[in-house]
């Protein structure tokens, strides 16, 4: 039996011990590190909430003047992307969106006009970053940084694929702080630019989460206060 997998979550780590032999062999293409595609040119831009909407407007007429190559703008929220989408088509971008909120036919009907190139510019929550084969996207977008440094790194790989070179802008603000760090390790690695407003934010990444308790769990040193029982008056224990 052989299983495949993209990433290596304590989930998949679960699954693959409950299928698979005791002891399976296991075969790594690449590092086992959180590590973004060569390929890829990462420009990460550190602004104010406020001023995304005129500044992916500023960016669509840079990378997307001619209305031809394929962008995929990325957001956080399902709502977000039906904003963005609204935004965009108001100032005259011809643009689709894909969401957990929109019915599957709708999604499906979207993704084809885009792959087509019929809309070659779309709007999409992390529903579009893994899994989804879509060829020649020159240019993602960031609009909304993702909750995670991982799904940064799918989002970013819908393009510069197939030996092709393409182009990640991020915005990154205030918000999204915590990820600081470990978007500069991601940047660093692949040997881009890492911007002096990223660095004001800090470069402690913070403790990866616990195998058993996830990211809710929380290590106790040695040296912590020891725990106070407290007794009420009805109490059974004296």
């Amino acid at each position: 039996m052989v299983m495949f997998s993209a990433t290596w979550p304590f989930a998949v780590h679960q699954l693959a011990q409950e299928f698979m032999d005791p002891n399976p062999i296991k075969v790594v293409v690449g590092s086992e590190d959180l590590a973004a595609n060569h390929d890829v040119m990462q420009i990460v831009e550190v602004l104010d909430d406020r001023a995304r909407d005129s500044r992916l407007v500023a960016l669509l007429d840079k990378y997307h003047r001619a209305q031809s190559n394929r962008v995929l703008v990325f957001v956080l929220y399902k709502r977000e992307a039906g904003r963005v989408e609204a935004m965009l088509n108001k100032r005259g971008w011809k643009a689709v969106s894909v969401h957990g909120d929109k019915a599957q036919h709708d999604r499906t009907k979207a993704l084809s006009l885009f792959k087509e190139g019929k809309c070659p510019l779309m709007i999409a929550t992390d529903v579009a970053s893994r899994g989804l084969d879509i060829p020649d996207v020159e240019v993602v977008i960031n609009y909304s940084f993702p909750l995670t440094t991982e799904d940064y790194v799918h989002r970013i790989g819908r393009t510069g694929r197939a030996g092709k070179k393409g182009v990640a802008h991020t915005f990154f603000t205030q918000a999204d702080k915590g990820l600081a760090g470990e978007l500069v390790n991601v940047l660093r690695e692949a040997d881009q630019v890492v911007p002096p407003a990223l660095m004001k934010f800090g470069t402690h990444v913070k403790k990866k989460e616990s195998k058993i308790y996830g990211s809710h769990f929380k290590e106790i040193t040695a040296d912590a206060p020891k725990s106070k029982k407290i007794t009420f008056g009805d109490s059974d224990e004296e």
